[in-house]
Order: C-alpha cells, then sequence, then structure tokens
C-alpha cells in the first residue's frame, strides 16, 4: 500500500479489487476480422477522466521531457524545443481498462517513431518506462511504444490537452489499454529489461492488449 495518499484514492483501491477478482472479463481472447470494439468494452461518447487522484500543476515555463538509458543521444527537451520537433496529426481509439472505449479521437503532437530518430536507441533497448510529473510510472515493450499510430500528444480534437487530460503532453499508445498512455509525462527510459510500472504492481498486465484482456496479471 502506497503511502502517498494520491496513489491510495478510492479508484486506486478499487482497482486493486478489480484485478484480484478479475472483473470485467468476458474470456473472448481472439480478435474477429473486421471488428473495433475489443471484448468487454463499451463505447462513450465522452472522454472519463481517471487518475491517481491529483492533478499535477505544470507551468510551461519549466516543463521539460528527459529521455535517458540505453539511447545514443540522450536528450532533455523543454517546451520550445518539444514543439520545435516535427509535429503530426492522427486519429485513433482509445480502449480503457475500465471497459469504455471512444472511437475516432484526433490528437496533434509528435510521433514516438520521430523521437526515436532523435534519441536512436541502442540494440540491447527492449523496454521502456515512462514517469509522469505526479511520479506514475508505467511499462511498456519498445515495439509498442514505437508502433506508427503511437503519439506524445499536445493536443486532442484541435485544442490543447487540458490538466485532466494529461496536459500540456501525454503519450497516447491507442493499441494498448489507456492505463499504458501516461499522462503529464516527463520522463522516458529505455531499458534492456522489463520492469513493472504502478499499476503493474497493484496486479494489472504487464503489456495489457485489449484484444487479449490482458486486463491483469
Amino acid at each position: 500500500m502506497s503511502d502517498d495518499p494520491a496513489q491510495d484514492s478510492k479508484l486506486t483501491r478499487s482497482k486493486r479489487r478489480w484485478a484480484e477478482e478479475g472483473k470485467f472479463l468476458t474470456g473472448r481472447a481472439a480478435r474477429q476480422e473486421a471488428e473495433r470494439l475489443p471484448p468487454g468494452q463499451h463505447l462513450v461518447k465522452n472522454w472519463p477522466v481517471l487518475d491517481l487522484g491529483s492533478q499535477p500543476q505544470i507551468n510551461l515555463s519549466s516543463w521539460r521531457l528527459d529521455i535517458v538509458g540505453l539511447v545514443d543521444n540522450p536528450i532533455s527537451l523543454n517546451w520550445e524545443a518539444f514543439k520545435a520537433l516535427t509535429q503530426s496529426s492522427l486519429t485513433t481509439d482509445i480502449h480503457c481498462v475500465t471497459t469504455w472505449s471512444r472511437y475516432d479521437n484526433r490528437w496533434d503532437g509528435v510521433t514516438t517513431q520521430d523521437l526515436l530518430d532523435l534519441v536512436m536507441p541502442k540494440d540491447n533497448a527492449h523496454y521502456v518506462m515512462l514517469t509522469s510529473f505526479d511520479g506514475y510510472t508505467t511499462n511498456l515493450p519498445l515495439a509498442d511504444f514505437a508502433a506508427e499510430d503511437a503519439i506524445l500528444a499536445t493536443a486532442w480534437e484541435g485544442t490543447s490537452l487540458t490538466r485532466e487530460h494529461g496536459g500540456p503532453m501525454r503519450l497516447v499508445v491507442p493499441h494498448l489499454y489507456f492505463w499504458k498512455s501516461a499522462k503529464w509525462l516527463n520522463r522516458i527510459e529505455f531499458l534492456e529489461r522489463d520492469k513493472a510500472g504502478f499499476w503493474e504492481k497493484n496486479g494489472y498486465h504487464m503489456r495489457g492488449d485489449p484484444w487479449s484482456e490482458e486486463r491483469y496479471s
């Protein structure tokens, strides 16, 4: 149990219990051809807000993104330098482990592939650990982080990301459950071996593929 009250919120305690109980699992493990909604999910039109109980206040003047670990070109970007990188727009779906999905979200930001071209991961880099301004962590295989539709998003539907949704910048990896898309991202560490993040230490799956219902460990 965390000593941080923000990491011991009612939602956090509920999600730990869901992991213990296997809540929401349907047993459907295979994706059907042309199927868009993963098993156990339902569509919403709004965008629900989920966090660890706190939303950090981040000033753009002090914002930084550190890329460290097994890369040829470790870098620390301020907001101006990040916004000077190649900017892209992508439209993707969201699938949250709490069973809601939302179709056709338009994101603006820096694709992870463009970031990888900048920092150049070493041959022995196979995973990334993501850390956020609120202390949240989550892990990803490098292959998932490098997906062609993954983006470090600064805007949603043409408007700057709000604080409650992870602004000024969050990761979006649409083919995995959304807890893998860290809000308020400020550090990306490239690793040789996988390491569990916050929810992964609390009963959630190390990868989180919605189509295989990888909700829990």
